[in-house]
């Protein structure tokens, strides 16, 4: 075969093996363009091209984590002890806004920095934060309104994630109270003002940067303000993701409020199309499957906070059967890694079921639990960020992971099942480099910027807790 020339404002990459629409395929061949996308992917290419970088493992496209509080990495592994006679959603969510409420811009810019270090390390090359944190500690807006926007968009920039601003619709706190309560006060925005900071942010020009909106639960908002939310998006493509379903007691307050399940209530007010993002999901019935799957909406699951939680295990087979779009997300972010976050996808309706590879099947020619839930949850994950194409595919962002062959859990593993051991061997680094946008952000597992961000992490968790404390 005659060598391939990349195109003038063009670098090539050579891999091996590469994850591509479709499957593993051998010998293939990368061009990224100037403006940080793939201009060409050609897979058959052999020997590598002399102008072409050969990578040292097969490659495999970044995933988007869909749902992200990066404040909430301040209270990871932190609220592990039960010391009252119960512990459950609420209580935690109790502690959790001793966080929320003490945390400066500068804090959360060095935490969500850390976060995003971890993700990229994690697997993940871009993240939908749906940012509810909008005012000073006393709860008076700052100057600029988007003040603690930009700490988090800062990190982002310094990690070299690709970042999807989610403004929080955020004005009560249940379906029978007028307004949010006192330790709720930093997280009040209208959909008026959810619709001004998504302008401001989609406006900004930063690299890696765009923005959607989101309504925090059918608990935190009027139906009116969801209305109107979604009428000042109408001609917008940007993605509306919505708290949904998540806990049992929140379904059924639901009901009382308004006579019907809270998928129920989307699918009914015509609210959900091709932009929705309904987080968590947790709590369907198949009628409201059908629903979603008829509209076109996706889901974002978060295993690993969903278990951490309690809130209950999702209908993986009723959304995976209906063709719902997935994608998944670390929440919490007690769990910072994809490969964790599908195989407890997984595990959890193996212990429910008790079945294997539920993920699995083999009558579509898909035998490979990881493959499936691994393709799904990357086309759904680029809808949830607002992104049209998403993958190692022209057109899309140059966005990818070499996979460490030498990584033990994946050593003496054949090509074929690389995801398989992936997500089911054990843990370990698997990822020796991570690109995002054509730019290497991780090189043999090292971040150029890994050592100064967690130490600003370190000195801003010694002053988050110490205050918490005091």
């Amino acid at each position: 075969m005659p060598e391939v020339a990349p195109a003038p404002g063009t670098s090539t990459l050579w891999a091996p093996q590469a994850w591509l629409p479709g499957g593993w395929h051998d010998n293939v061949l990368l061009s990224i363009g100037a403006d940080g996308c793939w201009a060409a992917v050609r897979s058959g290419v052999a020997p590598p091209p002399a102008a072409s970088q050969v990578l040292a493992g097969p490659l495999v496209p970044g995933l988007v984590n869909a749902h992200s509080h990066a404040f909430q990495r301040a209270f990871a592994g932190l609220a592990e002890r039960r010391e009252t006679p119960s512990d459950d959603f609420w209580s935690w969510r109790d502690r959790m806004y001793g966080v929320a409420l003490r945390i400066t811009p500068e804090q959360l810019r060095a935490v969500a920095a850390q976060l995003y270090v971890e993700l990229l390390h994690g697997g993940y090359t871009q993240v939908c934060e749906f940012h509810y944190l909008q005012h000073d500690r006393d709860g008076r807006p700052y100057a600029d309104p988007l003040e603690l926007s930009w700490a988090v968009a800062d990190a982002a920039a310094e990690a070299g994630i690709g970042l999807t601003m989610l403004p929080v619709l955020y004005e009560r706190a249940g379906f029978a109270k007028p307004g949010l309560g006192v330790d709720q006060r930093r997280f009040r925005a209208s959909a008026a003002d959810v619709w001004a900071m998504h302008e401001a942010l989609a406006a900004s020009g930063r690299p890696l940067l765009n923005a959607g909106v989101a309504i925090h639960s059918l608990r935190g908002a009027t139906a009116a303000s969801i209305a109107e939310l979604r009428q000042r998006a109408q001609a917008s493509s940007a993605p509306i993701h919505v708290h949904v379903a998540e806990q049992r007691a929140e379904v059924a307050d639901c009901i009382v409020a308004t006579g019907v399940r809270p998928i129920e209530w989307l699918a009914r007010e015509g609210q959900l199309d091709a932009r929705w993002q309904l987080v968590h999901a947790t709590h369907s019935t198949s009628a409201e499957v059908d629903a979603v799957a008829r509209s076109g909406a996706g889901v974002v699951l978060c295993p690993g906070t969903e278990a951490n939680l309690g809130d209950g295990l999702s209908d993986l087979e009723g959304w995976l059967g209906a063709n719902v779009p997935i994608s998944i997300g670390s929440d919490s972010h007690v769990t910072r890694a994809w490969r964790e976050e599908l195989r407890w996808l997984d595990y959890g309706q193996r212990l429910a079921l008790g079945r294997r590879n539920v993920g699995a099947a083999p009558e579509i020619g898909v035998p490979s639990t990881a493959e499936r839930l691994f393709g799904r949850s990357l086309a759904g994950g680029g809808a949830a960020a607002g992104a049209t194409r998403w993958g190692l595919e022209p057109g899309a962002r140059a966005d990818a992971l070499v996979v460490d062959t030498h990584d033990s859990g994946l050593l003496g593993i054949e090509p074929a099942r690389t995801l398989d051991a992936l997500v089911f061997s054990s843990p370990g680094r698997p990822w020796r480099d991570v690109m995002v946008a054509g730019r290497w952000v991780v090189r043999e597992h090292r971040h150029t910027r890994g050592e100064a961000i967690a130490m600003r992490f370190a000195a801003a968790m010694r002053e988050v807790w110490s205050e918490t404390s005091s």
